[in-house]
């Protein structure tokens, strides 16, 4: 299961972005453009910047967002360390409901080292 976890999350992400961008609606265009965007290093690094987009996407419960910025982490060299202890906060802030969510990540973390 883990083998394609990742391929199959990007495939589906691919896919699905194509779809909504080929309708050419400047909305959305403009909120990808600005996710982009903030991202990109500036007063803050891109990895600090990752690992906030992480740990809101914990507590927010969003297990798409959770697994992207956790690739973006693990392209980034971002340490296991860093990234549990990032996802620790999430779960203090969170509360026990983030537990479910903590677990997937693990799962997809596990995925990526595999990959």
């Amino acid at each position: 299961m883990l083998d394609n976890l990742v391929e199959e999350y990007n495939a589906y992400r691919s896919r699905m972005n194509e779809k909504l961008l080929e309708d050419n609606n400047k909305i959305v265009k403009r909120i990808f453009n600005l996710d982009t965007n903030a991202y990109m290093d500036g007063a803050l690094p891109k990895k600090t910047k990752e690992l906030l987009g992480l740990g809101n996407s914990m507590v927010l419960r969003c297990d798409d967002c959770v697994r992207y910025h956790l690739e973006a982490c693990y392209n980034l060299g971002v340490p296991k360390e860093e990234v549990v202890e990032a996802m620790s906060i999430s779960l203090l802030i969170g509360g026990t409901i983030v537990i479910p969510h903590l677990r997937r990540a693990y799962e997809y973390w596990e995925a990526l080292e595999k990959s």
